[in-house]
């Protein structure tokens, strides 16, 4: 089991998206994931959102032109991703074991995209299989980006992925560290409990 279902239930979709709602109300920018990646690529680009959750990313992608797929393993939260954009497509799997063949997906997307803490609330163990499985759906130089937090201050369960075993990771599946920033606004990474890491597949 994950970490994200042990925390949740899996049950909590309509109160994720309600919290970002209420954050968008009072004037708060909820749209930093996406202009960050609207920055790597050009609009009609193909993104695959890892763990989508309510699909918040990936419609607003959507809405800029971006060619679009999500992937999530929260029913819960893909009802809510559905039901706001019925038109996308939404898919629900397992990163661990993510085929896109499978789901009748090619398996070249430029940019795939794994934000909200989706890999520290993997199931323990599976996270270097994930982003081999992350990196095998990207084409030929295709970016694989990832923001998640690294201590309890920005993480609802102990962590436990730092960023050198983050790295090795990605290593191991043919990917290389373009830059990382300290937030979604592309701050400077000098150390601190949050990173944002763009690794790039080899050509």
């Amino acid at each position: 089991m994950s970490r994200w279902q042990e925390l949740t239930g899996g049950t909590t979709g309509s109160a994720y998206a309600a919290r970002f709602e209420a954050l968008a109300r009072s004037g708060k920018d909820v749209h930093g994931e996406a202009a960050f990646c609207a920055a790597l690529a050009p609009a009609g680009a193909r993104v695959l959102d890892a763990g989508c959750g309510t699909g918040r990313v990936m419609i607003r992608l959507a809405e800029l032109g971006y060619d679009c797929v999500g992937v999530d393993l929260d029913a819960s939260m893909l009802d809510v991703a559905r039901a706001e954009a019925p038109h996308l497509p939404f898919f629900r799997a397992d990163l661990a074991a993510f085929d896109p063949a499978a789901l009748g997906i090619a398996a070249d997307f430029d940019v795939v995209v794994a934000a909200g803490n989706v890999l520290p609330l993997l199931t323990p163990g599976t996270e270097a299989t994930v982003v081999a499985r992350l990196a095998a759906a990207l084409r030929p130089g295709g970016l694989l980006v990832a923001g998640f937090g690294l201590d309890a201050a920005h993480l609802p369960v102990p962590p436990t992925l730092t960023l050198p075993q983050y790295d090795a990771c990605g290593a191991a599946a043919g990917l290389t560290l373009v830059d990382r920033f300290a937030t979604w606004d592309a701050a400077p990474y000098e150390g601190g409990g949050y990173a944002v890491s763009v690794h790039r597949l080899s050509p």
